[in-house]
């Protein structure tokens, strides 16, 4: 067809049939093939065209017209590149590649798998890599090449045993970009210095209590 429309269907024409849907159409398509005897700037219809015919899709309706895009430019990294996750050997014991590299499998598994080296594994994981297969690793992604799978990356930090409290929430930390680093001694100076601290009954009787 040389026109094609994308129309809603909502419950309104559902009662009514889907033959006052067609007929609001063809009136549609109908006026945008109508001569507008301006400089070249209408829909001309000759004795040969089978059907109307809209040539510029600027003469379309709004409604009628399905918006696109590409992106252009990335102007802000959001994601820390940063997953937590496991790792192990390549299944292809053969390849160059392991004897280079090794899987990192993110727990999240909205991040990529990612080639890490083995030159920031522990040094004893070729040796006995079930030894590692409950351990948590950061690893922090670098570059993810077009033609590849996976990405490739850096091991950072070993969390520890997984499904215990600290690792896990060390990993999430990590992976949203939350600093959980030690207050500076300029911000503990402005903390009460004569421990243990108590309101006093004045403080007190303006606050509510939700104690």
């Amino acid at each position: 067809p040389d026109v094609i429309i994308e129309a809603q269907f909502d419950d309104n024409d559902a009662e009514h049939g889907q033959d006052h849907l067609q007929d609001t159409l063809s009136d549609d398509i109908k006026k945008l093939s109508v001569d507008t005897g301006e400089k070249g700037d209408g829909v001309h219809r000759t004795k040969q065209d089978d059907g109307p015919k809209v040539n510029d899709p600027r003469l379309l309706p709004d409604e009628f017209l399905q918006r696109t895009a590409k992106v252009v430019y990335i102007l802000e990294k959001k994601h820390s590149r940063a997953a937590t996750g496991f790792i192990k050997l390549l299944a292809d014991r053969n390849s160059e590649l392991f004897k280079r590299c090794a899987m990192f499998s993110p727990v999240d598994h909205r991040v990529p798998r990612v080639y890490v080296p083995l030159a920031d594994c522990p040094p004893d994981f070729v040796t006995r890599p079930e030894g590692y297969s409950q351990k948590l690793f950061i690893c922090r992604i670098v570059d993810w090449k077009e033609d590849s799978n996976f990405a490739t990356g850096q091991l950072s930090k070993s969390l520890g045993q997984a499904g215990e409290i600290e690792p896990e929430t060390e990993g999430i930390l990590t992976e949203y970009g939350v600093d959980f680093s030690d207050f500076s001694p300029e911000a503990l100076e402005c903390l009460p210095q004569n421990l243990p601290w108590v309101i006093s009954p004045e403080e007190l009787a303006k606050r509510r209590d939700l104690r």
